[in-house]
């Protein structure tokens, strides 16, 4: 597929937002010397690299962490971390994953952190991967853990400055976000799947759905264990015709096709008028969603279980993405995943965060996209769903005709119940 080409139907996606660049531009994606091979250029994206995504100008004066604490009530979990002036902060963390995650957040990334100044929080998130050689690790069982650290330090220096979240990782350019009904059931038989997918799309108003095409990871094609031989070439022009020609789609099938069986999806789906294509093949098999993306006009969407910088490097000065899709927990916090997409942004490429569901999720992925310069119009939804006990005076945190309102007060823009949060034990160990 032609780079121009691809490149201007993501941006007519994006809204306008972030205008592709053209091939001969410093930020271009490849250039060509005579009969050489393209080659991609990564100059542009190594700068952005180098750019410091904090607002560190907010605040005059060091803010010395002093404690960081883990704390848990049941399956649920908050980090707390104070400051040598007394000043705090706190976020939710992802439930799921830290009742096995927890030693890595105590053992290898709360020692490093004490001591430290926040206001270095851009330096501080890249030196605790060398920290005990973190490094070793990856995606969910270092991000979800180091992302907990970061949300409750931009919780308590939002506090401080008197900033949102998304004021002190850029400028404010969406204060709504509207939503799209992010939906399972991929394993149901297509009848009874059409009826939850109705059920999701009516309790929030949603103006956009993704639906799951294929398995799960590493198949050819549909398969009896995940559902109905045929489920998918069922189910792509059912939904279709459900919800109209109005409804925003869009498919992910999770990594589980092949480059040939992706392409022949791919091109079903632009059939019937879907607007992105997720993880089409395996999620770090490059080379093979760069192929499924040049051969389909449909933009090939990305980046939930990738953990990399230099991966989302390569893919996107590659052409191998048209939109990219860091999860905030997964990727190890709003930083990193702001890279990833100001990275996006410099080649016309647009950003919308894969959102983990569960716990406060929703929060924080809202005030990622407030600060995106180049976010798609409708971004992942799973529902509002969680056991904290909390109030949010800016905003009801509601859908509302599949909008929903971006806190304003400072930090996360909630306050935790803190007869609830008495109910919390430190995690030790």
């Amino acid at each position: 597929m032609e780079t121009n080409r691809r490149k201007f139907i993501t941006t007519a996606i994006a809204g306008g937002i972030g205008a592709a660049l053209p091939l001969s531009a410093s930020g271009s994606t490849f250039s060509n010397k005579g009969q050489e091979a393209l080659k991609p250029d990564y100059s542009e994206l190594d700068k952005i690299l180098k750019q410091p995504v904090f607002k560190k100008e907010f605040f005059s004066s060091p803010v010395i962490i002093e404690s960081l604490e883990l704390l848990r009530y049941g399956n649920s979990f908050l980090c707390r971390v104070k400051s040598k002036d007394g000043e705090e902060g706190i976020s939710v963390g992802h439930s799921g994953q830290l009742r096995s995650q927890y030693p890595i957040f105590t053992n290898l990334l709360k020692p490093f952190f004490i001591n430290k100044d926040a206001r270095d929080l851009d330096l501080l998130i890249e030196k605790v991967y060398i920290y005990k050689l973190n490094f070793r690790l990856s995606g969910m069982a270092l991000g979800v853990p180091l992302a907990t650290i970061e949300f409750a330090i931009l919780d308590m220096m939002g506090r401080i400055a008197g900033k949102t979240m998304g004021q002190l990782i850029g400028d404010i350019h969406n204060p709504d976000v509207a939503v799209y009904q992010a939906t399972e059931y991929r394993e149901k038989p297509v009848a009874e799947s059409l009826e939850l997918i109705k059920r999701d799309v009516a309790e929030y108003n949603a103006k956009a759905l993704k639906i799951k095409v294929g398995g799960l990871m590493f198949g050819t094609e549909d398969l009896n264990a995940v559902g109905p031989a045929g489920r998918t070439e069922e189910i792509i022009p059912l939904v279709r015709k459900t919800f109209g020609d109005q409804m925003i789609l869009y498919a992910d099938s999770n990594g589980f096709y092949s480059v040939k069986e992706a392409v022949r999806v791919g091109k079903l789906l632009e059939e019937y008028h879907f607007e992105f294509f997720e993880e089409p093949v395996p999620f770090d098999w490059y080379e093979e969603t760069r192929q499924v993306a040049e051969a389909l006009k449909i933009p090939v969407a990305g980046g939930e279980q990738e953990y990399s910088l230099h991966g989302f490097r390569w893919l996107i000065a590659n052409d191998g993405l048209q939109i990219v899709q860091p999860d905030c927990f997964y990727f190890g916090g709003m930083i990193r995943a702001m890279r990833v997409a100001l990275m996006a942004n410099a080649f016309g490429k647009s950003c919308t965060p894969h959102m983990t569901g569960g716990d406060m999720g929703f929060l924080y992925m809202m005030h990622f996209v407030s600060a995106l310069p180049n976010a798609l119009h409708y971004h992942e939804f799973k529902g509002f769903k969680t056991d904290i006990i909390y109030e949010c005076k800016t905003s009801p945190l509601k859908s509302i005709n599949g909008v929903v309102r971006v806190p304003t007060s400072p930090g996360s823009g909630i306050d935790i119940d803190p007869e609830y949060i008495r109910k919390f034990e430190i995690v030790r160990g």
